[in-house]
């Protein structure tokens, strides 16, 4: 089973550069989009005819953050959001239930430029790992997305420069992620690749950053433990180019 999570920076904007013959080369059982920019109904207007079941929560702010769930097989159920008022206006939270796991899509907030939303931020990722934690008393819990943190120096090109002073790199972000993780959700793309580096998954669109490949891996597929031993792929698809990230996937035996 092949799992894609994509931000792709406007699900509208994408299919223009090409998002759907992606997905056709992608071969994927489910994909996940973050930041659709769309309407439920935009949502799947857009994406038309293809070959999947599609689920989406879109924000109360129209052309605004938003995810969507893909799926060829139906899954037993689907629920929207973190039933937290706070978090519940963005869209930013889509979970479908399957038969051996739940699989939430997260487009995680960003702090800001002027770290103006960082305090909210930090209380976000609290909230979001106790509902993860809540599924994952039921079962297995997949969580992927745009979790807008690098989490270790290895995870951005220039950590010296960002620490503590750039969205993504703060100390209180890299504590939320440290939180996912000491909760027991695995980063599987870090469990399979522990020594890689250079492995980035957005880049600025300023000063050719993508092509000098000054990046960040900000998009992460985390699983719950027992799901590791059947995590037989963890990769980066730099090569699809709708938008300023790329997919991440994970394949499962």
């Amino acid at each position: 089973m092949k799992l894609v999570s994509y931000n792709v920076n406007g699900i509208r904007a994408a299919i223009k550069k090409g998002l759907i013959e992606s997905l056709e080369k992608m071969e994927a059982d489910i994909v996940c989009f973050q930041e659709t920019k769309a309407q439920d109904d935009q949502v799947k207007e857009a994406l038309g005819d293809v070959p999947y079941h599609i689920f989406s929560n879109s924000a109360v702010k129209k052309g605004y953050s938003g995810t969507a769930i893909l799926s060829k097989k139906e899954p037993i159920s689907v629920s929207t959001d973190m039933g937290i008022e706070d978090h519940d206006q963005e869209g930013r939270v889509i979970t479908a239930e399957f038969e051996e796991f739940f699989l939430t899509n997260v487009y995680v907030p960003n702090s800001k430029n002027d770290l103006s939303r960082l305090d909210y931020r930090k209380g976000w990722d609290a909230d979001f790992k106790d509902y993860l934690k809540e599924l994952e008393k039921k079962k297995p819990v997949i969580v992927c997305g745009d979790f807008n943190v690098a989490h270790k120096d290895v995870d951005l090109a220039r950590p010296k420069a960002n620490y503590d002073k750039s969205a993504g790199f703060t100390q209180v972000e890299i504590d939320g992620m440290d939180n996912f993780v000491g909760a027991g959700l695995i980063d599987s793309f870090r469990h399979l690749h522990p020594d890689a580096t250079d492995k980035y998954t957005w880049w600025s669109y300023r000063a050719g950053a993508r092509e000098r490949n000054v990046g960040w891996r900000i998009d992460y597929f985390l699983v719950s433990e027992s799901m590791a031993p059947r995590l037989k792929k963890a990769e980066i698809h730099k090569e699809y180019e709708e938008s300023d990230h790329c997919p991440v996937s994970i394949t499962l035996g």
